[in-house]
């Protein structure tokens, strides 16, 4: 979650389209994560029967990601990453449905929670407003991500969480690549070490870190412990950026992150 977090601060920071960015992104992290792929010598085959599946959660993923970049420059680093952060609700929900896992009424307390701390979030309800914008593009990154997460929850026991990371990538950088060249290659050259970082410790380091972690937790239950990565990102943003949240902000917060207080102390029993 700590390398994860530094996107709401490399989001900020980077000027470019976000499509723009999530294609750079993903191009360097298919060399990045292939070659350890490679150095650890795992197996980069895939069932016939999995490829289509594995697709879609590379789309799932890369929407995820557009949606919350347009997120983070609507607004700042604490309005993007809290309202992605409904992801854990939206998880909690769905599973049962999609997994055919046991139903817990707990999880749509904890679902109810965020959304009184996302209520908190909105100054009102406009699409002309660009706070209430971003939150709307944090809701959809957060749907895209929870059904990537449960796709790949499937998975994870077959195939190693770096594998499947990296063909997920791959399916992002075939889509988006053609837009790196209409995009100035001077300013894609002044932010290069900017894309290079996010290529590297969020989506290599941190992506595969998370992704391996279904191995042992529920989605529901690692999505909800991964709701620290708010703090760490607000905490980010206020060192590099100067980005202070605002009083609603943190109340919004601090609902949003009892959640996985409260998930945490479960799954630990």
């Amino acid at each position: 979650m700590l390398f994860i977090s530094t996107s709401g601060v490399l989001g900020r920071y980077i000027s470019l389209d976000p499509k723009v960015t999530i294609a750079i992104r993903a191009l360097l992290a298919v060399f990045f994560l292939g070659g350890y792929i490679l150095i650890k010598k795992k197996s980069f085959l895939l069932h016939t029967r999995d490829r289509w599946s594995i697709a879609l959660a590379g789309l799932l993923l890369g929407a995820h990601w557009i949606f919350y970049f347009y997120a983070l420059q609507l607004s700042n680093v604490a309005i993007g990453m809290l309202s992605i952060f409904t992801y854990p609700a939206i998880t909690a929900l769905l599973e049962p449905l999609l997994l055919k896992t046991k139903f817990q009424k707990i999880h749509i307390l904890l679902a109810i929670l965020v959304l009184v701390g996302l209520y908190f979030l909105t100054p009102a309800i406009d699409l002309k407003n660009d706070t209430t914008l971003a939150i709307l593009f944090g809701l959809i990154s957060a749907l895209c991500y929870a059904l990537r997460n449960l796709i790949m929850k499937t998975k994870v026991q077959q195939y190693s969480g770096a594998v499947l990371m990296w063909y997920q990538i791959v399916v992002i950088a075939l889509c988006l690549s053609p837009l790196v060249f209409w995009e100035s290659k001077a300013v894609i050259i002044e932010q290069f070490p900017a894309l290079v970082a996010l290529a590297l410790f969020t989506t290599t380091i941190g992506h595969t870190l998370f992704l391996s972690s279904f191995r042992h937790f529920s989605v529901t239950t690692a999505s909800l412990i991964s709701s620290i990565q708010p703090v760490y990102g607000i905490l980010l943003g206020m060192l590099f950026l100067d980005e202070i949240p605002a009083a609603a902000t943190l109340i919004g917060g601090v609902l949003i992150l009892c959640s996985v207080l409260i998930e945490s102390k479960r799954s630990l029993r």
